[in-house]
């Protein structure tokens, strides 16, 4: 095996996270297998150097903690509190004896007892350690640790516990049956064997990451059990504070001679930016975080793999458009001086008339993007967006099959405690009319109660006789949709707008400007017109993201994965509009409706419509469209992620740093691994990841015809942004819980929809914006020589001076030196 020894010499039974002493279950046919996302039982030589990752007897190790604020004594500080609950029979007494080892009730006996809030969330985690109890795990309590008024219960899940668990989530064991892989032969198995040895050293140095020979055969749990999360409740609640696995150690120490733990090996071989060359180790990555983690990182790296070719291509098309730039005949003939064309004026009264030539650095930049092989490129890339979605469905089988999930299904999720709250308040509400309305008639009352204690007896949930119809939810999808309406409104009027700015700015700086300095008012409005539009898409993007939540929390939905759906689907339609709102503007509205000399249309009476430059607005598009992603990439998707988090961080370690300094007996204790893991950024899921690189998706694919360039910029992007993800994921981040999903859920969906819609946009902006196919049309109908010239004089349209209405007319008709008997004009 080639392979570096740090990263082999670890045995077999002590890699990862895994099951051990599988004695216990090998007459069933289970076998060992490393990859088993289980917690190991050993006793581990190492416990005391890994300070915090076992319970005080160094055997068994903690899989679970939850964090709590807890308010100390007056007289005098708390002592350390730890609970062992190992005996079944103190188990089974648990509601007639207080917990061992708290001491809450004997040091709280002389002191007033005012604070009910505090007493109520102290009866409540008792109650819920209690079930935990019951339900075999062990726990230990801690509050002597430098985290002041911050108390850790560490929870331990025994051997029984977790085979009982895998039978619940029919986990696939491995077997002792095996079976071999069919290999290729002949010249398939060369080809294969020449691949390797040149990606050899692009190959991350893993175990887990060397091709498979052998598949052992895998076969689910079954036995069917209810569960409760009555944790998420609590958290919902504020009496538990925070709820988290224990990152891995991290290796390095005299403790760990020879072998490196699972969240080193992700440091070294892919949360860093040495290794950007390199593949994921996407089975490591998916056995430390889970499958849904691990998925989101391999459609991020197909995604990006993807994007090699688009980019090559799109640099070609670019490099192509420089080479021909000077062999372009339109272009060339708006440079030339000798043509003398005289265009008419921009607005009436205030403007003067201008020569044409003073925008040929516009016209040469347009050809740059708006050329033949410009066409070519928008097809490949409709091609490319089918190509990569197949290329992702292929992926995503080969990950299923190897991950064993390809019999797995997702049960219905257990119903949210908002759901339940107000089904319960429902039913309430149903109860209290169903007495008043029956108050003289006590005998079905109680009949009627005497029901209900029965219904509740036979275990059957309030949830599943009462539900919430579409007549209960009717004032949220109201405010939902009147919600999503206004946002979508607000957009508009933000554009509207910045339109009116790069109007009333053109007016000024035409009247205002030197001959020499006319030329670049375009570009300048353009470009300082397209920062605000950057600047306002930044903050309302964090403001839809808030609204988004909050309308999808007064829906109510039943379950987590419901109320993901719903989120997603109204973060996405309002950010998807907040993105690409300006971008629309400049690509099929800007320039349709300005009029003609004489008889401009106005806003307002006012501002006048504004129009695309004689090169056409494609070149403007580009610059919108460029500025806009580039823009959201470095500091939407870059410096928010790094910046942000680093000062939360700060902010935190700041409070703590003021809280110790009033307790000085916090700083001789040694900081354990559940109190570094409390310190980092809780989890918030996937979706803001997601949404980041689905709208970049968008801007890859929708408007690329104007953006050749789009790929290329995305890809050096996203080289940094699965490094920057990765270490955020094992740096910043407390580890997540290991969720089981097979695929990539709604936003397969999503990509599916923009990569349909782009055919259709591509289309339409070479149709109407670009000025490829009036080139056609004139040079096989209207050219008199098969050639390009005489385009532009075809495109323009004359205006006779003396037609100007009463008060048009500008006020320096001699500001070219000459009188101008007649003008050009662009007419769309």
């Amino acid at each position: 095996m080639r392979m570096n020894e740090k990263y082999s010499c670890l045995p077999d039974e002590d890699k990862g996270i895994h099951i051990i002493n599988i004695r216990a279950i090998e007459d069933i046919g289970y076998v060992q297998h490393e990859s088993t996302l289980l917690n190991s039982l050993s006793r581990n030589p190492d416990a005391d150097c890994k300070y915090g990752l076992y319970f005080r007897d160094g055997k068994r190790k903690v899989d679970y903690i939850l964090v709590y604020h807890y308010k100390k004594s007056s007289v005098g500080r708390t002592l350390a509190r730890r609970i062992h609950h190992n005996d079944s029979s103190a188990r089974s007494n648990k509601q007639d004896q207080p917990l061992p080892g708290k001491g809450v009730h004997l040091e709280m006996e002389n002191e007033p007892h005012v604070d009910y809030h505090e007493d109520d969330k102290r009866f409540r985690r008792e109650e819920y350690e209690g079930n935990l109890m019951e339900a075999g795990l062990e726990l230990e309590r801690d509050e002597d640790t430098k985290i002041h008024g911050v108390g850790f219960v560490k929870i331990h899940a025994p051997w029984n516990v977790l085979c009982r668990e895998a039978e619940f989530l029919k986990l696939k064991m491995p077997t002792k049956k095996m079976y071999e892989i069919n290999q290729t032969h002949g010249l398939l198995k060369k080809i294969n064997s020449v691949i390797q040895k040149i990606t050899e050293p692009i190959q991350p140095k893993v175990a887990e990451h060397k091709p498979q020979t052998v598949k052992r055969l895998s076969y689910p749990f079954s036995r069917e059990k209810q569960h409760l999360k009555e944790d998420k409740v609590l958290l919902a609640n504020g009496v538990y504070s925070a709820a988290y696995p224990l990152h891995d150690p991290l290796g390095g120490s005299k403790c760990f001679s020879c072998r490196l733990s699972v969240l080193q090996l992700l440091c070294e071989e892919w949360a860093s930016y040495g290794v950007f060359y390199k593949y994921q180790p996407i089975d490591l990555v998916r056995k430390y975080f889970g499958e849904k983690i691990g998925l989101y990182f391999a459609w991020l790296g197909v995604y990006t793999q993807m994007l090699i070719p688009a980019s090559i291509v799109g640099i070609i098309v670019f490099l192509y458009g420089c080479a021909t730039v000077d062999e372009n005949i339109p272009s060339m003939e708006m440079c030339d001086q000798r043509n003398n064309i005289t265009m008419c004026p921009l607005c009436d009264r205030t403007c003067s008339y201008w020569k044409m030539s003073s925008a040929c650095a516009t016209a040469r930049a347009s050809h740059l993007f708006d050329n033949p092989a410009t066409v070519f490129f928008s097809v490949f890339m409709a091609l490319w967006a089918a190509t990569f979605m197949e290329h992702w469905k292929r992926k995503q089988m080969r990950l299923n099959y190897r991950w064993d999930l390809t019999g797995f299904e997702e049960e219905e999720d257990h119903p949210r405690a908002e759901y339940e709250a107000k089904v319960l308040e429902k039913s309430l509400r149903r109860e209290y009319k169903h007495k008043e309305k029956h108050r003289y008639f006590p005998e079905e009352t109680a009949n009627k109660w005497r029901q209900t204690v029965t219904t509740a007896m036979s275990g059957v949930k309030l949830t599943d006789k009462e539900k919430l119809t579409w007549k209960d939810r009717f004032p949220a999808y109201f405010t939902n949709f009147v919600g999503i309406l206004f946002m979508v409104g607000l957009t508009f009027a933000i554009v509207f707008g910045v339109i009116i700015y790069r109007i009333s700015t053109a007016a000024a700086l035409a009247i205002s400007s030197t001959p020499s300095g006319r030329s670049s008012v375009r570009v300048t409005v353009t470009a300082t017109a397209v920062i605000i539009n950057l600047v306002v898409i930044i903050i309302l993007d964090e403001v839809y993201g808030c609204i988004a939540r909050w309308l999808t929390q007064i829906e109510v939905p039943k379950t987590d994965k419901n109320f993901e759906e719903r989120l997603i689907f109204k973060a996405f339609l309002l950010k998807f509009v907040n993105a690409y709102t300006p971008i629309f503007y400049v690509a099929f509205f800007k320039g349709r409706f300005v009029g003609r000399p004489g008889d401009y249309v106005y806003i307002f009476h006012s501002f006048r419509m504004e129009e695309c430059a004689p090169g056409g607005c494609l070149m403007e598009l580009c610059i919108q469209l460029s500025i806009i992603m580039l823009g959201k990439q470095l500091i939407q998707n870059n410096l928010f992620e790094i910046g942000i988090p680093k000062m939360k961080k700060f902010i935190r370690y700041m409070k703590l740093k003021r809280r110790r300094s009033l307790d000085h007996e916090e700083h001789v204790k040694k900081k354990q691994r559940y109190e570094v893991d409390y310190n980092l950024e809780p989890f918030a899921g996937l979706t803001p990841e997601y949404m980041e690189m689905i709208i970049q998706f968008g801007f890859v694919t929708l408007f690329v015809a104007s953006f050749p360039l789009a790929p290329l910029f995305a890809l050096l992007n996203n080289i940094i942004e699965i490094r920057l993800d990765a270490k955020k994921f094992v740096t910043e981040l407390r580890r997540p819980v290991a969720v089981r999903a097979k695929d990539i859920g709604i936003w397969y969906n999503i990509l599916r929809g923009i990569g349909k819609l782009a055919v259709i946009i591509n289309a339409f902006v070479i149709s109407f914006t670009s000025d490829f196919i009036p080139r056609l049309v004139y040079l096989y109908m209207y050219s008199e020589n098969g050639t390009m010239h005489g385009f532009v004089n075809h495109t323009l349209s004359s205006f006779n001076v003396s037609d100007f209405q009463a008060g048009t007319a500008p006020n320096d008709p001699m500001d070219l030196g000459y009188e101008v008997q007649i003008c050009r004009y662009s007419f769309e």
